[in-house]
């Protein structure tokens, strides 16, 4: 069973009112699509990327869906899930490091989330060799991989479903129904299972990329 708990059609400025964006983008619509990209140059690494937050508590056990198409590239995105303090804080908890986009700031500093990399075209060898990685944090440990089915921006399609399930510590991560990997969260070897928290979307520079039909159900 599951339960629509939040939906978003990402299509205007209007629904992403309550977002909050760390570092430096350009948010914009086209077509009833949420677009974004970096305001700062890429020759500035890690300062020219950003985090774009979804402003709501999840529980822990939820499938998350949207659909993504990428429109330029090289660049990289990403979405962070179950991300909380790592005390249990909430995310935007006054008392916790400021953020700017800086990506140890997301995996090594005094927040916990998994984040899945799905759309991988920043460094060369990734571009030749393309994955999709689940790690999980604070700690940055790659816990899994399994091929990205995404083609580059020149062959992508209208858009591509993506859906995050997560349930008992299983996360399952799939590409218009194509099941790309699955693990199991021990509670042990990287810490407890990360339960509840905030989701957002990650991108680096110089990528475009276009998002809508966010949903998130409760299983």
């Amino acid at each position: 069973m599951k339960k629509l708990i939040y939906e978003n059609k990402l299509s205007c400025k209007e629904d992403v009112k309550d977002f909050v964006l760390e570092g430096s983008a350009e948010i914009y619509f086209e077509d009833g699509k949420m677009r974004m990209k970096n305001v700062l140059s890429a020759d500035l690494g890690q300062k020219s990327n950003f985090v774009y937050w979804c402003n709501e508590d999840f529980p822990s056990d939820v499938m998350i869906e949207w659909d993504f198409k990428p429109i330029e590239e090289p660049g990289l995105a990403i979405m962070f899930f179950s991300a909380k303090g790592c005390n249990g804080e909430d995310l935007f908890d006054n008392n916790l490091q400021p953020r700017d986009g800086q990506y140890n700031l997301y995996h090594s500093g005094d927040i916990n989330a998994y984040h899945i990399s799905y759309f991988r075209r920043k460094w060369d060898e990734e571009r030749a060799f393309h994955t999709c990685n689940l790690r999980k944090s604070k700690g940055f440990y790659l816990v899994t991989q399994g091929a990205d089915p995404i083609p580059d921006c020149a062959d992508a399609k209208e858009s591509y479903h993506i859906r995050i399930t997560k349930k008992n510590g299983k996360i399952d991560f799939a590409i218009d129904d194509l099941t790309v990997f699955s693990w199991q969260d021990d509670g042990s070897e990287y810490g407890e299972v990360l339960e509840g928290g905030k989701i957002g979307f990650r991108q680096m520079a110089p990528m475009i990329g276009e998002y809508s039909d966010l949903k998130v159900y409760e299983i």
